[in-house]
């Protein structure tokens, strides 16, 4: 075998190695899936957060109120989340009465405990996001 062999051999293995471990982080992220917050209902009203994460990093986070969007790096294990700011109004399609003072609260501690996140895991049928406040998600039925 020539060296000019060996040398296209150990490429080729390297690009497969790269390409097939990428692949595998990536994919190992439940993307294009609705999660919903494993967390008990907060009255008045039914909505509850969810997060949906697309394959390139963007992302959708519906609050307790409010929606905002977020940019997430995910590698292995390791995650990091930029959120858009919170939208000063109420949602259009709330009822009255449905975002209350506690919510707009939850609203903003929530999205602050996003900002810490630091890591992910799969967990049964969902993901926990890890952090000093970790988030459980599931699976969203509908």
């Amino acid at each position: 075998m020539t060296w000019h062999a060996l040398m296209r051999g150990a490429t080729a293995a390297v690009l497969v190695l790269l390409t097939f471990g990428t692949a595998i982080s990536a994919d190992s992220f439940p993307f294009d899936q609705e999660f919903l917050l494993d967390a008990p209902p907060m009255r008045p009203g039914k909505r509850m957060p969810l997060l949906t994460v697309e394959p390139n990093g963007n992302a959708k986070i519906d609050l307790w109120c409010r929606t905002v969007s977020a940019r997430i790096e995910i590698s292995d294990e390791a995650m990091k989340i930029e959120t858009g700011a919170l939208p000063e109004g109420q949602p259009e399609m709330m009822s009255i009465g449905q975002c209350t003072h506690e919510r707009m609260q939850a609203d903003e501690d929530l999205l602050a405990t996003f900002g810490q996140i630091i890591g992910w895991r799969r967990v049964e049928e969902g993901i926990v996001l890890e952090g000093p406040k970790p988030l459980k998600f599931r699976v969203s039925d509908h």
